[in-house]
């Protein structure tokens, strides 16, 4: 059994196998897309009897927290082949890859879940639940554009990934900075095709990117992009016009907009379509995870409303029994003393007069993200502080419920 990085020329071959053995490529024609898209990632393969069987891939961007940008891996596959599986190659794999990427300076790694508990071992945990709602398109209570929209087509994806990077952002929003991952995204899942507008200058500012067929649909929207409150209106007003004949949209509901707002009679609609091929409903689910990988550079950029508060910190971190010895990052246990407030930190250490928090780096990533407050996790995750501390903490960490926005 061997670790090491992906070879394009060398192993794009046995990668291609292991995507059509899980299932996520199936039409000969997406291979030069997965082929653009492993070349620009970051891969390690584990090799089983001389052959590439696993792989791991990541992305770099950002993670926005509050006003603050801070460096962001998203782990965008963790694929094993069919004779591979159940051996531990997937864990250790993708510990490797966070390693590597920690120890470039990633503060923040995130990915998608396939069940609930996988990625746990590594620090992972859980972020909010993301509402997909669906509905027809007719119930919209906007008005139609004035303006005809851009057809756009995976010709268009460089315009189209620009938008995603300039999109408007709330807090826990991300970016993937290469061009690749949005070529890929457009390229799969069936017959995409966007709807969207340009500024005066001739550029791309908001846009919805549709994957479904049929006369009347269901479609279902993977990518939304808009700067502002306006176009997120006008990008509305464009779904509502498709109602003459599609019956069904899916879309995940963007941060800062609860899409209930917008729809006639959702309640009666839900009722009346129950068990149809087009009934609509509100999906909740969580289904990505985060950790922290550089705790004092996270909470150099943490912002707080309040007091400043003091505490220790004593952090396990269960990514290190997948990590080789003496590699440059081991994840992030430790004992610090942190401070929390307008300016925050953590540095490494011990104060006996200051309170003592003891949990793990997902909970402890849930708490900062602003997933759930320290009450919650001390009540129902491995979090333990005094009362007196959980209390100062629900109080300090009001922040807005984080949202990726890009799923990957």
């Amino acid at each position: 059994m061997q670790f090491r990085d992906y070879n394009p020329k060398n192993d794009e071959a046995a990668a291609l196998r292991i995507w059509r053995e899980i299932g996520w490529l199936d039409r000969d024609k997406d291979q030069a897309a997965v082929a653009k898209f492993l070349a620009a990632s970051r891969a390690l393969v584990a090799e089983l009897n001389g052959e590439p069987e696993c792989m791991a891939t990541s992305m770099p961007g950002e993670l926005w927290y509050q006003q603050e940008d801070l460096t962001f891996s998203a782990i965008t596959s963790v694929t094993t082949g069919r004779v591979a599986r159940k051996q531990g190659l997937a864990k250790r794999l993708t510990a490797r890859l966070i390693a590597a990427d920690a120890a470039a300076g990633t503060q923040v790694a995130g990915l998608g879940i396939f069940e609930q508990g996988f990625y746990n071992l590594l620090g992972f945990g859980n972020g909010s639940y993301e509402h997909w709602i669906g509905f027809d398109p007719a119930q919209l209570r906007v008005k139609t554009p004035n303006r005809t929209p851009l057809r756009l087509s995976e010709e268009d994806s460089e315009a189209i990934h620009r938008a995603m990077l300039q999109r408007q952002r709330h807090h826990g929003g991300i970016r993937i900075f290469p061009l690749a991952y949005t070529q890929a995204e457009c390229r799969f899942g069936g017959e995409g095709f966007g709807l969207g507008y340009k500024n005066d200058e001739g550029k791309l500012t908001h846009f919805l990117w549709f994957q479904g067929k049929g006369e009347h649909g269901p479609y279902q929207i993977n990518m939304t992009a808009f700067e502002n409150g306006q176009q997120w209106l006008e990008l509305l007003g464009v779904l509502k016009s498709l109602g003459d004949q599609i019956r069904l949209v899916r879309l995940r509901e963007p941060a800062g907009v609860q899409m209930q707002d917008f729809l006639s009679q959702p309640f009666r609609y839900r009722q009346l379509t129950k068990n149809s091929p087009y009934q609509q409903n509100n999906q909740a689910t969580s289904y990505w995870q985060a950790r922290v990988c550089d705790v004092p550079g996270c909470l150099a950029k943490t912002h707080l409303h309040g007091e400043t508060l003091r505490f220790n910190l004593q952090l396990s971190d269960p990514i290190r029994q997948y990590l080789p010895a003496g590699g440059p990052w081991q994840g992030v246990a430790g004992e610090y003393v942190v401070t929390l407030g307008p300016e925050s930190a953590a540095e490494t250490g011990y104060r006996p007069e200051l309170p003592t928090m003891i949990t793990s780096v997902g909970t402890w990533t849930r708490l900062w993200l602003g997933v759930l407050p320290a009450s919650s996790l001390a009540a129902y995750a491995d979090l333990q502080a005094p009362p007196e501390l959980l209390s100062d903490l629900d109080r300090l960490f009001c922040l807005p419920t984080p949202h990726f926005g890009w799923d990957f």
